[in-house]
């Protein structure tokens, strides 16, 4: 699948999850979204593997629970980044981004091959 089109998924997703649940996650509008989708995108590719490398033990240990606060810290990162895109403390940012991560999923089944 192409980049420009799990950008696309990644920001639909992220405004159907701050749609949904404006406790959680608040974003401004669309562009705010796309920006956000593009940061977290380069954000998991760059930060995330070192992160994950770094605390192999302790994700062993919890039997993968903690990728789960790995994400919530890199989808925090992000809320802290972009203005216009707001996580609702910690616990927020672990649950937005299962739901993140579900949605983008489903959306990606729904497109074809």
């Amino acid at each position: 699948m192409s980049f420009i089109v799990r950008l696309i998924i990644n920001m639909v997703a992220i405004l159907i999850i701050a749609y949904f649940f404006p406790s959680l996650i608040w974003v401004d509008g669309f562009w705010t979204a796309l920006v956000a989708a593009f940061l977290l995108g380069i954000i998991n590719a760059v930060l995330r593997p070192i992160l994950v490398l770094l605390t192999f033990p302790l994700t062993l240990l919890t039997l993968g629970l903690f990728l789960l606060v790995i994400n919530g810290l890199m989808l925090g990162l992000v809320s802290a980044l972009i203005k216009g895109f707001q996580v609702n403390g910690f616990w927020g940012a672990v649950l937005g981004s299962i739901l993140i991560s579900i949605v983008s999923w489903i959306l990606s089944k729904l497109l074809p091959n």
